[in-house]
């Protein structure tokens, strides 16, 4: 069985705002902090990504503070950007997919369900979803479509050996987390299911759920999936950055 070590790679931040866009109709009065991630599973066999980050062009356009590239960053941890075979894309949220551009030699998997919302619905460039999602990101995911290099998954799919994609709905449409074999056991990254480990201890969802209904069931399967409740990772929570061990600038190991 393949075992991987899981790495937060923190390519922006920190943001601020209000505490009630992290927790959802709570603390308007306090200031929360959330920084923007993509995550790296390794394993003796193989490397593979979760997420892409933003590519340097978006990145300037919007002034992200403590931006880096993702391709830069994955040089502390002995992996080329050009040598990536394999992205698993959590949803195709614009500081998700749009650094999907670095690397060019990848296959990317993504929930069919994601996929055919964000590129195939006229509803998704109306407002609010041009929030998530504009025209310039998503020209990256035509890109990354027309090169043959994106697989659709319908549902739960083990991508590769101690790796398995599984639908997480309710921040997307098609949102998926990541579970993954290490030594510790089973654990998710469960991207913007959560942004904050709040999110998941208190069973409460942040401002940015499409589908609260959807949300409350995907918790209940990331919760009963989990082997340890500490081995449940959000999308932005700058714990991760604090809380674990620092193994290169920027890049902390979870598990």
């Amino acid at each position: 069985m393949s075992c991987y070590e899981l790495y937060a790679l923190k390519f922006a931040g920190p943001f601020s705002s209000s505490g009630a866009f992290m927790m959802w109709m709570k603390e308007w009065e306090t200031v929360a902090l959330r920084n923007y991630y993509f995550w790296c599973l390794k394993s003796p066999e193989r490397t593979v990504l979760v997420d892409a980050g933003v590519s340097p062009l978006l990145a300037r356009q919007r002034n992200l503070p403590g931006y880096l590239s993702p391709a830069d960053m994955l040089k502390g941890l002995e992996v080329r950007a050009e040598a990536v075979s394999q992205v698993i894309l959590t949803h195709l949220h614009w500081d998700h997919v749009d650094g999907a551009s670095l690397f060019p030699h990848a296959e990317f998997f993504v929930q069919r369900s994601e996929r055919d919302f964000w590129l195939g619905d006229d509803l998704a460039r109306r407002p609010p979803f041009t929030f998530f999602l504009n025209d310039q990101t998503r020209a990256v995911c035509r890109s990354i479509e027309e090169s043959g290099r994106l697989t659709m998954i319908d549902g739960e799919r083990e991508t590769m050996p101690g790796i398995t994609c599984l639908p997480a709905p309710g921040h997307s449409v098609g949102h998926q987390a990541v579970v993954a074999d290490t030594s510790r056991g089973r654990a998710i990254l469960g991207s913007d299911c959560a942004h904050l480990f709040r999110n998941y201890e208190e069973n409460w969802p942040s401002a940015l759920i499409i589908d609260m209904v959807a949300w409350v069931r995907s918790l209940k399967t990331l919760k009963q999936r989990v082997s340890a409740p500490d081995l449940l990772f959000p999308g932005h929570d700058p714990l991760m950055s604090e809380r674990y061990p620092e193994v290169a600038p920027g890049i902390t190991r979870l598990a």
